[in-house]
């Protein structure tokens, strides 16, 4: 019973970690990657479609980003869901690929993302915590309903609270490299 509630924590703040990640990726630090386009639709035939299931993305220099789409006429509508986003960079077309040439960042404009990263850092250790407090709680219920003994109890908090400082460890770790990685020049 211990072990499920254990188990299910650990879960949930492993999920959180990696959405942190992902959202981490997907903000502009100055460099082209395709996860800069993860959260771009592209109306396709009417349906929502994201771009890196729509074409081929490569990164042939440090600030150049290159989209080869499959199919040729889907070309306008990448570049319109491109120019439609908040990415804030104009696409290149050839009328085969679409060049995004990523722009130099500022240091206003570094710090501000740093900003962006550290509120974020900080909702993931909120729902870090929010996971060890349901956690302690289902054990607590655990108790209180007689399926373990107050010793259980306390290992299973101790446990918990080191899957806490885990996760949390992780996803300052995130935070310090992408910070590392936005003031860099």
């Amino acid at each position: 019973m211990v072990k499920a509630v254990l188990r299910e924590a650990e879960d949930k703040m492993k999920k959180t970690s990696e959405v942190f990640r992902k959202e981490l990726a997907s903000l502009k630090a100055g460099r082209a990657t395709p996860a800069l386009l993860d959260k771009i639709a592209v109306d396709y035939y009417g349906t929502p479609t994201p771009i890196n299931q729509l074409s081929n993305l490569s990164v042939p220099e440090p600030r150049l980003l290159v989209i080869q789409p499959w199919d040729k006429s889907s070309l306008p509508s990448i570049e319109k869901a491109i120019l439609k986003s908040d990415l804030g960079i104009t696409p290149a077309s050839d009328g085969t690929v679409l060049r995004l040439n990523v722009p130099q960042l500022t240091t206003e404009r570094r710090k501000e993302l740093v900003k962006q990263l550290n509120k974020k850092a900080e909702e993931a250790r909120v729902a870090v915590r929010n996971e060890r407090r349901e956690a302690n709680e289902a054990t607590k219920r655990l108790k209180k309903d007689g399926k373990i003994s107050e010793d259980d109890e306390k290992r299973a908090e101790t446990d918990i609270q080191k899957l806490t400082d885990r996760y949390i460890r992780e996803v300052d770790q995130t935070l310090a490299a992408k910070e590392k990685e936005v003031m860099e020049v």
